[in-house]
């Protein structure tokens, strides 16, 4: 089953007399439960999909539907209120709140959102991660691997639909990035949670069951371009 589809998604920026395709009519399906990696280098256009596809942006043309629900018609309040239901985020940069711990920043979204926060589930992804101990410390007493570690238990915690790492190690030493990682991918199997995440690492892309490559706002080569980890 698949869990997200793009259709002819484009993004343009005017610059100039020109205009820059970001996207350039990328056609994309992820089924639930698949770890994908959309691999590309520094401007490729990767980081403009994460967003079309998390519904930080809308897109020039085309659509994005998670579980069949069309992302890129929804209004602002609605999208919004969607993405926080529905979409996990973990970012290169952490984007943990400094003035609150390592447990109000996980459950924060939830608590946005009007919702208690299931207990039993959130100390069994603290066990998981390995943040049990470190419940009630502040971001500054952490790791930068620790810091990385709560974004993820923070995007898990609302059980999402998807989960959508931007670069989640760009920030940490190669060690500390292959736990992360094995981390990331322990979670999606362990909570059934389906992850796509982008990097211009090769090595970090191996982690994934399936490999996409994105050059000019193109996804290249057609089936020849993805490649699967079975």
């Amino acid at each position: 089953m698949d869990i997200l589809i793009t259709e002819k998604l484009k993004k343009q920026y005017p610059m100039g007399e020109t205009i820059v395709k970001a996207l350039d009519g990328i056609n994309l399906s992820v089924k639930k439960g698949e770890f994908l990696a959309i691999v590309g280098t520094s401007g490729s256009g990767k980081s403009t999909l994460l967003h079309m596809l998390g519904g930080l942006d809308y897109p020039t043309e085309g659509t994005v539907k998670i579980e069949g629900k069309d992302i890129s018609r929804m209004g602002k309040d609605e999208l919004t209120i969607f993405r926080r239901r529905n979409i996990g985020f973990v970012f290169q940069n952490y984007n943990l709140l400094p003035l609150m711990n390592v447990y109000q920043n996980i459950v924060l979204p939830i608590r946005l959102d009007g919702i208690q926060p299931e207990k039993g589930y959130i100390e069994k992804i603290l066990e998981i991660l390995g943040l049990k101990e470190k419940k009630y410390f502040m971001p500054n007493q952490l790791s930068g691997g620790q810091q990385q570690r709560v974004a993820l238990a923070r995007a898990l915690a609302s059980k999402p639909a998807i989960i959508l790492a931007d670069e989640p190690t760009g920030n940490l030493d190669s060690r500390t990035s292959q736990d992360v990682l094995g981390l990331i991918k322990t979670t999606g199997e362990t909570f059934g949670q389906t992850i796509v995440m982008i990097t211009h690492n090769e090595e970090i892309a191996q982690m994934a069951e399936r490999i996409i490559r994105i050059e000019d706002g193109k996804i290249y080569g057609g089936d020849e371009n993805v490649e699967s980890k079975e």
